[in-house]
């Protein structure tokens, strides 16, 4: 069937993923990772820059005209899953799932150029409930001129972010904002908190007079705010499978070399199932991931029920895989100084970032069945046709 070429990744596809694997291989080992989550600012600015001038692949899904590679979010993806496999330590979050989708939705070409080249960082202070937008949780207010005030929660990678997107309410409607961060650090404080996951950062934004650069109108900001969550979502679960990808090897070569009574761990009937449940539940979320990147770059498919789809599958995935490792390691996988502790606490926390897996069932739910009409109900095997 045609429609299988979906997953079928091109020759540049595969060489791009060798290409980021070998970086995050020599820039995000396990050592890097621990220097980092205790380090300031939480990531390695020459390994950003490194990414965005010298790899390109910060803008894999930026159109040429607007100074990116004129690739596709499937592009986008399979660098976003090498990344989450080596736990990067980075703002990908902020800067490449959120900010930049958001850019490219609203044609604003002034802050895209650096983002995408790696010199700056952005942050997505856009609340959202369950990974949706609604205008009346804008919790920043906008004067005519522009000047916002008002504090959003939990922004992930805004305490070194350079730029700020901001959603504000203004005289005629919710607008998009971008705030240098930098130049309004007075009138834009940013609060780190302490979190689960060190290797990535939130912090409360508190606006007190800092004036913002309209990127969207409220005639497109809520389109460009919707946009850049679907998109988040899409590669957020991208990422999660990387992560949870690396812990199936890990715990693949773990039961083949730990040995009890004499005999592999892996050769015990309790082990296979775990492995092979595994096994699954990680292919079952690269499949939703990648059709997730491919609908919303394609337009065949709907972009809110492919990334809620996407995020349900992946975050269920991600911390049930993260889960079964430390079962599989027994003592050590319980142990600061062994890997799968900073997986899973990765896993947690972004099962959380853009809605829960619980959330986004709903949301399917809503979107399939109470939409659907007697003579349009989703098809349903019963085994016997």
């Amino acid at each position: 069937m045609a429609d299988s070429a979906e997953f079928v990744f091109s020759d540049e596809q595969r060489e791009l993923r060798a290409a980021v694997r070998r970086f995050a291989a020599d820039q995000s080992d396990e050592q890097v990772v621990r220097r980092l989550m205790e380090s300031d600012p939480g990531f390695d600015p020459k390994a950003w820059a490194r990414l965005g001038g010298e790899l390109g692949v910060l803008g894999l899904s930026v159109p040429e005209e607007l100074g990116g590679v004129g690739g596709t979010l499937v592009d986008q993806a399979v660098a976003v899953e090498e990344l989450g496999a080596a736990l990067f330590c980075g703002p990908l979050f902020g800067t490449v799932m959120l900010a930049i989708p958001a850019l490219v939705a609203a044609g604003d070409e002034q802050l895209l150029p650096a983002l995408v080249e790696g010199t700056r960082t952005a942050a997505f202070a856009v609340g959202d409930r369950g990974g949706a937008f609604d205008p009346a949780d804008v919790s920043v207010r906008a004067t005519a001129d522009g000047v916002l005030s008002g504090t959003v929660e939990r922004v992930v990678d805004a305490a070194a972010a350079d730029d700020l997107l901001v959603a504000a309410t203004g005289p005629d409607g919710v607008g998009l904002y971008a705030v240098d961060a930098a130049a309004a650090a007075t009138q834009a404080r940013r609060t780190q908190l302490t979190t689960l996951d060190s290797t990535r950062r939130q912090a409360t934004v508190a606006l007190d007079g800092a004036v913002g650069r309209p990127v969207a109108g409220p005639d497109s900001a809520q389109r460009v705010i919707t946009h850049a969550l679907q998109v988040g979502a899409a590669l957020l679960a991208a990422e999660q499978v990387g992560g949870a990808q690396h812990l199936l090897d890990l715990s693949v070569e773990y039961a083949k070399g730990r040995l009890q009574f004499g005999r592999p761990i892996g050769s015990f009937q309790a082990v296979k199932h775990t492995l092979a449940d595994m096994l699954v539940e990680v292919e079952h979320a690269r499949s939703a991931a990648y059709h997730a990147a491919w609908a919303l770059g394609d337009g065949s498919d709907d972009p809110a029920l492919a990334a809620s789809i996407a995020q349900a599958t992946a975050s269920r995935a991600f911390a049930g895989v993260a889960t079964d490792t430390i079962q599989v390691h027994g003592g050590i996988g319980f142990t600061w100084e062994y890997q799968a502790q900073l997986y899973y606490k990765r896993a947690v926390t972004d099962a959380a970032l853009l809605g829960s897996a619980e959330q986004h069932r709903g949301r399917i739910a809503r979107l399939v069945l109470d939409t659907a009409s007697a003579d349009g109900a989703p098809w349903v095997a019963t085994g016997t046709e």
